[in-house]
């Protein structure tokens, strides 16, 4: 619990209650459900009319697929994600020799996130048994046997799979920052100048990445622009600095950002290019210029 008080703090997260697990997986949602139910003693939340259970193994779950199965689950009782099957599922004797196969084109993986009128999951879990307590992996199941609720299937994304083990973490890792790069937002000092430089960056990175939306903002009229974008969260930023050679567009930028809290869950990239005119300054203005650019980057970082 402690681990998880740390964790919520730390990102910041909000309006999440946390309950003791239980021994097993069923034994855990059972507990879950306690929290939410009326009929608990200090129950502190509302009963929903809708519950969805996912679990954490699965983090790439899109928004759309909790939106159909909280769909299906107001109006069958029960939902869940499947997915087809990649490998034939077989059940071995107990010599270890081939007892039966299933045919894979019949059946379905079963997979999270999975809803329900609460109602209905929350007496299913009151009244199952021990055994299904302790053994039990399928939440549909028990709907459908102490409930007689059939669930209603909804086909899943195929990013529902599970990270599962170390090389898991990998595969996850490249997603993610798949994700955070498909968007890049080109930020200018000014906004009046059609002919900006900032204005023919974003112009050649839209020819040549065509995979990734480019945008570019002024950080003029407070930003407000440029705040939506934050909000929607892009994670890519080049910042062009021509009427000014020092810091502060930048830095107005980064207070943006920082305000937003939006570094706390994936990192942030911030390219900040600025143009100095060498041939009016020099040797030692020079190098005393590179030597801030790189002091602010450490700073930053």
């Amino acid at each position: 619990m402690e681990v998880m008080k740390s964790i919520i703090q730390k990102y910041q997260h909000k309006r999440i209650s946390l309950v003791e697990a239980g021994v097993t997986r069923h034994r855990s949602i059972f507990n879950g459900l306690k929290a939410l139910a009326e009929d608990q003693i200090n129950s502190k939340l509302s009963k929903p009319e809708v519950v969805i259970i996912h679990d954490a193994v699965r983090p790439f779950v899109e928004e759309g697929v909790l939106l159909k199965v909280v769909t299906a689950a107001k109006e069958h009782g029960a939902a869940g994600a499947i997915r087809p099957l990649v490998s034939t599922v077989v059940s071995p004797s107990a010599d270890g020799c081939l007892d039966y196969s299933l045919e894979r084109a019949r059946h379905r993986a079963s997979e999270m996130p999975q809803a329900f009128l609460f109602d209905v999951i929350y007496e299913a879990y009151q009244q199952c048994s021990d055994y299904d307590l302790e053994f039990g992996t399928e939440c549909l199941q028990l709907a459908l046997k102490y409930c007689c609720t059939k669930a209603k299937l909804v086909e899943g994304s195929p990013d529902l799979w599970k990270v599962t083990y170390k090389r898991d973490l990998y595969a996850a890792e490249s997603i993610i920052k798949e994700r955070i790069s498909q968007e890049i937002c080109v930020v200018m000092d000014t906004e009046e100048d059609n002919k900006h430089v900032g204005h023919l960056l974003e112009e050649v990175l839209k020819s040549e990445l065509n995979h990734v939306k480019v945008t570019s903002e002024a950080l003029g009229h407070a930003g407000r622009h440029l705040q939506q974008i934050i909000l929607d969260q892009c994670y890519n930023f080049v910042c062009v600095n021509v009427t000014t050679s020092d810091f502060q567009e930048t830095q107005k930028l980064l207070s943006m950002l920082e305000e937003s809290s939006l570094c706390i869950l994936y990192p942030v990239v911030v390219v900040s290019v600025h143009f100095l005119d060498f041939k009016l300054v020099p040797p030692s203005q020079k190098m005393e210029n590179l030597m801030q650019i790189r002091e602010f980057a450490k700073e930053v970082k």
